[in-house]
């Protein structure tokens, strides 16, 4: 217990103090969110926070001990998915490129765990499409940061795991930085490096918290942990599918800008999502917190 208070702490001062340093380089290298178009933030904005979160990462793979949890395959896969977001905050990428690096390091994640060949197959599906799904969400402020947040005290409740403590702290100490006025953004790169995080460290979890279980458990408990982000995502493609459009192609569609757009404050729209997206994992709890006691 006291182990992992001082990791969430440690990170906590981490990402509180080192995110400074982020918005001072992103804007001396021009890494930065211009307003305009479907973006209703009024002024340049920052856009380099997932750094301090990705190097915090990386530290605590590097410099534990025994971080456990499969962490520094997860950091080779992370950093893969970080880097080419934040190529992509600097100069616009390919989607099918992103996609490509996602595919990866999903893969990297699946390989390894002692499941059989159709859950090998759903999990790169859920680790490539959440490392997506929570950058279409980062488009209000604090979001993915708050659905982040939670979803790594689910896993700290559900597992025990120190991983989850560190992700914890680097989350909420970025989240000021964010939110309630965003001094800066996570950009491409760290809203796919929270989602990459999120759901292969749960990947990591579930044959433990699912063992025996057949498919539609772990399809089920996939659904809920991804929440938000995988919701909004499955509604996108099948509203873009329906339209007839490529499902790369930006749009105002997604639950927070149908919220946003019938006029509601953005502190209301953002405790909507996070009350759904904790309602999720509070299902979640039921369905696996029975093999942990």
């Amino acid at each position: 217990m006291w182990e992992k208070l001082v990791l969430f702490l440690v990170f906590l001062v981490w990402s509180l103090a080192v995110t400074p340093l982020s918005i001072f380089l992103s804007r001396q290298y021009g890494i930065v969110d211009e307003p305009g178009g479907r973006k209703r933030h009024p002024t340049t904005t920052p856009r380099g926070a997932g750094v301090v979160i990705w190097v915090g990462y990386l530290l605590y793979a590097i410099l534990a001990p025994n971080p456990g949890g499969e962490v520094r395959l997860i950091a080779t896969g992370a950093t893969a998915v970080f880097l080419f977001g934040y190529m992509d905050d600097m100069h616009p990428l390919p989607a099918s490129w992103k996609l490509a690096a996602h595919l990866a390091a999903a893969v990297t994640i699946a390989w390894s765990i002692p499941v059989q060949p159709a859950l090998k197959a759903a999990v790169i599906l859920w680790v490539t499409g959440t490392t997506s799904a929570y950058n279409l969400v980062d488009g209000i402020n604090g979001l993915s940061l708050a659905v982040f947040s939670l979803t790594a005290l689910t896993g700290l409740f559900l597992t025990g795991g120190s991983w989850w403590a560190v992700a914890l702290g680097l989350s909420l100490g970025v989240l000021p930085w964010n939110y309630p006025f965003a001094r800066t953004f996570l950009g491409d790169g760290g809203s796919t490096l929270l989602g990459f995080l999120c759901v292969s460290q749960f990947a990591r979890d579930l044959p433990a918290l699912l063992e025996g279980e057949g498919i539609l458990p772990w399809l089920a408990a996939m659904l809920l942990v991804g929440g938000v982000p995988v919701a909004d995502t499955l509604y996108s493609l099948l509203r873009r599918a329906i339209k007839g459009i490529s499902p790369f192609q930006p749009d105002r569609g997604h639950f927070h800008h149908l919220l946003v757009d019938r006029g509601l404050p953005l502190s209301v729209v953002l405790a909507i999502l996070v009350s759904l997206h904790s309602l999720s994992l509070w299902m979640a709890i039921l369905l696996l917190g029975r093999r942990t006691t």
